[in-house]
Parts: structure tokens; sequence; C-alpha cells
């Protein structure tokens, strides 16, 4: 991949940001990160570049400052999507960095399951990117359309697109994404048909890509994350399938996937109701008369219980970073003799 920086997103948010190493550094973009190194992209063509403890959290799609053969930092991201850490840790993981769109791929067929459309949503709100809903191998279905429907009342304040990478039905409003110094981002889960997007997308065969099983779950064709170059212009960050996603989210990005019931719960008699058995709950309302489906109540709930066991492990976590200094602090006071023991 080569080409002016602006082409990958630089822009003059970035160049101010840099400004600090401008004289012995080159500003690069990550395209791939595995065994303590990056590929990165830099005017003058690619590079590879050690991560050392300077920069330890790099993920694609960041904007580095290297020099010899190391990345010294990373600049604030602008956006990120972030999830739990799959080893359990309160650590929250970046998936990728500085993106505009993130386009969450829901197959067709088999019939998508809302609660995981919901919780990918509420992800990609929290990243500070816009979310698209691209419902793919529209040609494997009796009735996409009412799909559609389905997924846009998961989805509201979402676009939702059908698309076939088959046919290439569709594509065309998804090709409107690519612009020149965009970055788009595509996950979902295993099967979702990523790769065969991926490739439309590229207008080449650059992923692989694999059949799903006959259960209906998808093999992981993907396995790392990988920046490529689009003919519009801009750029596309593909993604492993995921078989999980913990929430690493606040109620912003939840708030943001359920906004109706934000606006029901402004209305409720009391301003710290629960919806749970509250007299005067205009939730709990809503989902007697109709208006608000009982499922959608019941996934809201979920995912805020999640984020709220998130906030308080990492709380804990920070408590415990924040003894931890103070004991070593404590420790090297006394070490120094200034007070006794």
């Amino acid at each position: 991949m080569t080409g002016p920086l602006s082409s990958l997103g630089w822009d003059e948010q970035f160049a101010s940001e840099f400004l600090p190493y401008l004289t012995t550094h080159t500003p690069a973009r990550v395209t791939r990160v595995d065994r303590g190194a990056a590929d990165l992209v830099a005017e003058a063509g690619e590079l590879r570049a050690d991560i050392t403890h300077r920069a330890p959290d790099v993920t694609v799609g960041d904007w580095a400052a290297v020099a010899d053969g190391e990345i010294a930092a990373v600049l604030p991201r602008r956006t990120a999507i972030v999830r739990a850490d799959a080893s359990g840790r309160s650590a929250g993981q970046a998936l990728v960095a500085n993106i505009d769109h993130v386009l969450i791929a829901v197959p067709a067929v088999p019939s998508p399951r809302p609660g995981m459309v919901e919780r990918l949503i509420a992800l990609a709100w929290e990243s500070g990117a816009t979310p698209v809903v691209v419902l793919t191998k529209i040609d494997l279905s009796h009735d996409p359309y009412a799909v559609v429907d389905d997924l846009t009342a998961s989805a509201p304040g979402c676009a939702v697109l059908a698309v076939s990478a088959v046919t290439d039905e569709g594509m065309d409003k998804l090709r409107c994404l690519d612009r020149p110094g965009g970055s788009l981002c595509l996950i979902g889960r295993s099967g979702a048909g990523k790769s065969t997007l991926a490739n439309a997308l590229l207008g080449i065969e650059e992923m692989a890509v694999t059949e799903v099983r006959i259960d209906g779950k998808g093999r992981h064709t993907t396995t790392h994350r990988q920046l490529l170059a689009l003919p519009g212009g801009g750029v596309l960050i593909d993604t492993p399938g995921l078989r999980g996603v913990g929430m690493w989210t606040s109620d912003e990005g939840i708030d943001q996937t359920f906004p109706e019931i934000g606006e029901l719960a402004d209305r409720c008699r009391f301003s710290d109701c629960a919806h749970v058995s509250e007299p005067g709950c205009e939730v709990l309302a809503a989902v007697e008369d109709g208006r608000l489906p009982q499922r959608r109540l019941d996934s809201w709930r979920k995912l805020g219980r999640e984020a709220e066991w998130i906030a308080s492990r990492n709380d804990a976590r920070l408590r415990k970073e924040r003894q931890r200094a103070w004991r070593l602090l404590s420790a090297e006071v006394r070490r120094s003799g200034r007070i006794r023991p």
C-alpha cells in the first residue's frame, strides 16, 4: 500500500498532535500487529517496527511515531472499538482505532439474532464511530427485506443496507462510504460473509473465503486484523469473526442503541425509576400496551448489567493500582529517611 498520508486518514489534527516528534520521527499508520511488531505505512511506503515498552498498546488503525525501527509513541485515538479482554482481566482490548464507520455484517441466512446485533451496535456507538448494519447474503434469502424490517427495529438511528457480494445487489450504497481519507471497519460473527464482502469492496480476491458449516456457524477465515486500501481512496480494516463479544461500554453506547427506552424513561413518574415494578413507569407501560417489545427491554437490561459489572471491575482495578502506587511511594519515603517507620 502506497500513497500520500491523506489517503490513509491523515489530517491537520493528527499533524498537530505529531508536532513533538516532527524532526526526529516518521508518521505512519499501523496496518497489522503481530508478535511484538507491527506493519505500517508511511509517506515513503511500507515499513515494519518493533512494539516497545514506550508504546505497548498498539492496534490496527493507530497513527504512530516511528524511528530506528521502533514505535516510539501512538497518537491519541479519535475513535476505537474496545471490547472486554478475552483473558478475563479487568481491562479493555482495543480492536481497531481511528475509524469513521463500523460495518456490522449480519447474514440474512440463518435468521439474525437481534440480541447479538444490538450488542455489536452498542460496541460500535461506544467507539465514537458511526455504525452501519449490513445484511449480507440476501441472494440466499426468500424475503430479505422482511429481515431488513426486523433489523431496522433493532437498530434505530442506524442505516441498514441489504447487499449481496455475489450478485452485487445493494453494493453501490455500501461503496458510497468509501471516500478519500475515510476509514471503514468490518466486524461480525464468523460466517457472516465478511471476507466475501471485503473482497467485493476491495475489487480483488484479497481475503480468503471458506464455506459456512452445515450448522450455520462460520469458520474463522480472517485470522488477524488488517488495514487495506480501497479503490475509492479510503481504507478498510477487516477483523476476525467474533464468536463472543464481551461488553466494554458505558451507558452512552447502550443509550444510543436503545434510544426509545431512554425517551420513555424520561417520562417515568420517578426520576430514579428502575423500570421493574414502580408505579407510573412509562417503560413498563409501553411494554404492556405493545409500544416497546419485551425482547428489547430484556436486551437493554442484559447489556446494562454487563456494563455495570465491567465498570465495577475496572473501579476495583484502579483502586488496587492506586493502593500499590501509594505503598511503593511510602516505602521509598521510608528508605530515603524522610520519615521513620
